[in-house]
C-alpha cells in the first residue's frame, strides 16, 4: 500500500512539472509544415510523421513519469529492470532486421546484453560514474540504444555476404577449412561495416555538429568545457560499447550459419521464403 502510495504521489508530482507545453506545441508546428509540405508534394509521409510525433510524445512522456518514480525510489532493482526492459526491445527491434539471422532476436540479446553490460561495467567500477538511476539509466540507454543499432546492422551485412558468397565458402570448407576461417572476410567486413559511422562521428565531433549530450548540457546552463568534457566521456564510451557488441554480435552470427562439421547451413534470404 505505500509502494502504491509512493507511485501517486510521484505521478501527481510529474504531472505537476509538466509546465512546458506551450514550446513544445510550437515545436510541433515545425512537424505540421513538414507534413503540409509532404502533402503538397505528394511525398506521402505525412501520416508517418503525424504517427511519428504522437508515438514520440506518448513515449517520453510515458518514460518521463516512469524515470521520475524511478529516482524517487533510488532503488537498484528498478534500475536494473529498467535497463532489462530497454535491453529486451532492443533485442526485438533489432531482431526483426535481422530476419536473414536464424535465432536473430537471440543474437541481438545477448549481444547488446554483454556488450552494455561490459561497457557499464567498466565505467562503474572506474569510478567515471556512480551507480544511480540518474546516472545508470540514461548512460545506459544511450549505450544500448547504440549497441541495438550495432548488432542489427553486423547480423544484416554477414547474413547477406555468408548468403551471396555461399559458393566461395563452401569451396573453402571442402578444401578444409574451419567454419571461422571460411567466413574471416564477412566477419571482418560486417564488424567494420558497423564500426565506421561510429569512428566517422568521432572524427568529425565538434567540426560539424555539436552532440546531444554536449549540446544538453549548455541548454541547462552548464560552461562549454563541463560540457566539453561529458561529451568526450561518452563519445568514447559508445566507441566501447559498439567495438564490444559488434565483436560479440558477428561471432554469435557466424556460428549461427554454420553446424558443429563445419558445413553451411541451407538457408535462403528473406527474398527467396
Amino acid at each position: 500500500m505505500t509502494l502504491l502510495n509512493d507511485a501517486l504521489n510521484g505521478i501527481g508530482t510529474a504531472l505537476g512539472n509538466l509546465n512546458d507545453l506551450p514550446r513544445i506545441g510550437l515545436a510541433v508546428a515545425l512537424v505540421a509544415v513538414a507534413a503540409l509540405i509532404s502533402y503538397w508534394q505528394r511525398a506521402g509521409v505525412e501520416k508517418d510523421l503525424a504517427s511519428a510525433t504522437a508515438r514520440s510524445f506518448i513515449q517520453l512522456v510515458a518514460i518521463g513519469y516512469v524515470l521520475e518514480l524511478i529516482f524517487n525510489q533510488d532503488n537498484p532493482l528498478w534500475t536494473v529492470l529498467m535497463l532489462l526492459v530497454m535491453i529486451v526491445v532492443g533485442a526485438r527491434t533489432s531482431g526483426r532486421r535481422g530476419k536473414a539471422t536464424p535465432h536473430a532476436t537471440r543474437v541481438s540479446f545477448l549481444s547488446i546484453t554483454l556488450g552494455s553490460a561490459l561497457t557499464l561495467a567498466v565505467l562503474v567500477i572506474g569510478g567515471v560514474f556512480s551507480f544511480t538511476p540518474q546516472a545508470i539509466i540514461p548512460i545506459g540507454g544511450m549505450i544500448i540504444g547504440n549497441a541495438m543499432t550495432t548488432a542489427a546492422q553486423v547480423m544484416n551485412r554477414m547474413s547477406d555476404d555468408l548468403l551471396d558468397q555461399r559458393p566461395q565458402i563452401e569451396s573453402m570448407l571442402a578444401l578444409g577449412a574451419t567454419s571461422r576461417q571460411a567466413s574471416q572476410i564477412q566477419f571482418r567486413r560486417a564488424l567494420r561495416n558497423a564500426m565506421i559511422p561510429h569512428i566517422d562521428t568521432t572524427k568529425t565531433v565538434g567540426l560539424i555538429k555539436l552532440p546531444g549530450a554536449m549540446t544538453g548540457m549548455i541548454l541547462a546552463g552548464a560552461s562549454p568545457l563541463e560540457a566539453v568534457q561529458l561529451q568526450i566521456i561518452v563519445m568514447y564510451m559508445l566507441v566501447g560499447a559498439v567495438t564490444f557488441t559488434g565483436l560479440i554480435s558477428a561471432y554469435l552470427t557466424y556460428r549461427e550459419f554454420f553446424t558443429p562439421a563445419y558445413q553451411l547451413k541451407s538457408l535462403t534470404s528473406p527474398g527467396e521464403a
